[in-house]
């Protein structure tokens, strides 16, 4: 009788193992893919889109209208200063998006965005003139700089294998 009680016993603990493992999985979202490659896509995507249409459209569509009084943090003129924030803001965020010359595209996003947050808002993360948000691109396109283009982009498609050739 003894060893009947224990076999229960056993097969009880074992049918709860299985079911705390089962939940652990839940919250542990180990049901969800895992990979670099396709977080690298997302990323490209949703920071290059988001740029390109909240912010470089907008400057590239009114040009005219804003070359005059664009703000001049470089000293360079309010017509160069909205030029250079249109190439990263417009052209490198869809080129990012593309996957094309991916670390050049972020390298000027990444300026882009340093000259935003620490020149036009004084590094500030809070308040009224907060470089919060120029910050958090910043951190992104960064990121990107640093990991590349990843498998999903043009750069892989037309340069991959050809390093050094």
């Amino acid at each position: 009788m003894v060893g009947f009680e224990m076999s229960i016993d056993f097969e009880i603990r074992k049918s709860d193992n299985r079911a705390m493992k089962g939940i652990l999985r839940i919250f542990r979202l180990e049901f969800l893919p895992q990979s670099g490659e396709f977080a690298i896509l997302v990323v490209r995507l949703w920071l290059g889109l988001t740029m390109l249409l909240n912010h470089g459209l907008d400057k590239l569509l009114t040009f005219r209208e804003k070359a005059d009084m664009f703000l001049d943090p470089l000293g360079v003129g309010s017509t160069v200063s909205l030029m250079l924030a249109v190439l990263g803001e417009a052209v490198g965020s869809t080129l990012l998006v593309l996957g094309l010359f991916t670390r050049s595209a972020a390298l000027s996003l990444v300026v882009t965005m340093g000259v935003a947050c620490f020149l036009v808002h004084g590094g500030s993360l809070s308040g009224e003139r907060s470089g919060e948000l120029a910050f958090i691109y910043l951190a992104g396109f960064l990121a990107i700089l640093i990991a590349g283009p990843g498998r999903f982009s043009m750069d892989q498609f037309l340069f991959a294998g050809r390093a050094g050739k």
